[in-house]
């Protein structure tokens, strides 16, 4: 099931509802911005955007998922855990251009580059392992 047909009603208080919609609208416009600049990713941004209006708005959860430039990206991640090849090269790419700026201009000892290193491996490690392409459904006889 898509989660844009999610039939599930919002059981959240009022209160957090509207905490989770401002924590949607925050993270939309954070990942609308790092649509833009290299060193921010977007994904990570919608994904919890998607999160937290399944918690608080169907309606602006039914368009996340159905908008033509995010929409398609969200349901492959949903339904088959892909991350696009495209976006795979800019993850990496921009994970390690940020981390040799932090090595070249701002690091001031070694442990810093060296444990963002270490997390930017395993984050590379984590998205080099996922699939690029959905599967194909299979034939129907």
């Amino acid at each position: 099931m898509d989660p844009q047909d999610n039939p599930t009603e919002i059981t959240v208080s009022p209160f957090w509802r509207y905490i989770l919609l401002a924590v949607g609208w925050l993270f939309l416009a954070i990942g609308a911005i790092g649509a833009f600049l290299p060193i921010l990713p977007t994904v990570p941004f919608l994904l919890i955007t998607a999160w937290a209006w399944s918690k608080s708005s169907r309606r602006l959860h039914r368009w996340l998922y159905r908008n033509k430039t995010c929409g398609p990206y969200l349901v492959a991640w949903n339904k088959h855990g892909v991350i696009p090849p495209r976006a795979k090269v800019l993850a990496i790419g921009t994970m390690t251009v940020g981390w040799l700026f932090l090595t070249i201009y701002v690091a001031t000892s070694f442990w810093v580059p060296l444990i963002v290193g270490a997390i930017e491996v395993a984050v590379s490690t984590f998205i080099l392992t996922r699939p690029s392409r959905a599967p194909h459904a299979p034939p129907s006889n």
